[in-house]
């Protein structure tokens, strides 16, 4: 009898020493998500149309912070250079230094070195026909420089609109500040990396860790509830579980 009693609260014990274990984690999980996240990213609020249709006026991205260094060709980026007004903008990286960016070829492409590149995020012009830039240009990137367009050529003032500066509307590698990762509102998710950069040399950037970092949120959060709950339950099931002998059958009266 002692054994059985014993038995059980050991198995309770353990059990409350599992849910502690649980909760611990879930909460460094939780927090640490949280507090990497904040170390490896900052929002930003979408100012204009010159990234439809693929950043909407008003929208709330995530940026990771990155060296400038890092970025590669159809990156879309957060920058800030004096010559363009000083304040934080986004546009698409279609050169890095080096390279000759061109438009167009007969299908209306972006060429960079020669390589007509397929850009599928654009936004059509106003008769629908879809052109890399509504008007020609031919330019080398600098060392250690970016040329930068928006996705609505139409609309956007990027490069094009500084072919006239000393770098040729390039913007140093060092004007960088973020590289956008996902769209939180509207809640569009992680921001696709563009496929049509990675045949040229040194390709396209891999996604950032924020698939990483929700994961680990989301599991510190799990882990924080189940946790939490193995008490109430298993004081539930206690209650419920039958704890003397049965009395179906009626006590006889008399002798």
């Amino acid at each position: 009898m002692s054994g059985t009693i014993r038995t059980k609260g050991g198995h309770g014990r353990l059990g409350s020493v599992l849910s502690g274990l649980a909760v611990a984690v879930g909460c460094v999980l939780f927090l640490g998500g949280f507090g990497w996240g904040a170390m490896l990213y900052q929002p930003y609020t979408i100012p204009s149309q010159s990234m439809t249709p693929t950043l909407d006026v008003g929208s709330r991205v995530l940026a990771q912070r990155v060296d400038g260094a890092e970025v590669r060709r159809g990156d879309v980026v957060v920058f800030r250079d004096p010559l363009w007004g000083d304040a934080p903008m986004v546009k698409r990286v279609a050169g890095i230094g080096g390279d000759t960016v061109a438009c167009c070829d007969r299908d209306g492409r972006l060429t960079v070195n020669g390589t007509p590149v397929d850009e599928p995020y654009v936004e059509p012009g106003p008769e629908g026909r879809v052109t890399a830039s509504d008007k020609a240009f031919s330019v080398t990137v600098p060392a250690d420089s970016l040329f930068l367009l928006g996705d609505d050529r139409h609309l956007s003032l990027d490069s094009r609109s500084h072919l006239e500066d000393a770098g040729q509307g390039s913007v140093p590698r060092s004007t960088v500040t973020g590289r956008v990762d996902a769209v939180v509102w509207p809640a569009k998710g992680l921001l696709d990396r563009p496929t049509g950069f990675a045949a040229l040399p040194g390709g396209t950037s891999e996604p950032g860790p924020l698939h990483l970092l929700l994961t680990a949120i989301g599991a510190g959060a799990l882990l924080i509830v189940l946790g939490a709950a193995y008490g109430p339950v298993a004081r539930l099931f206690t209650k419920r579980r039958p704890t003397g002998p049965r009395t179906g059958q009626r006590e006889r009266v008399g002798a």
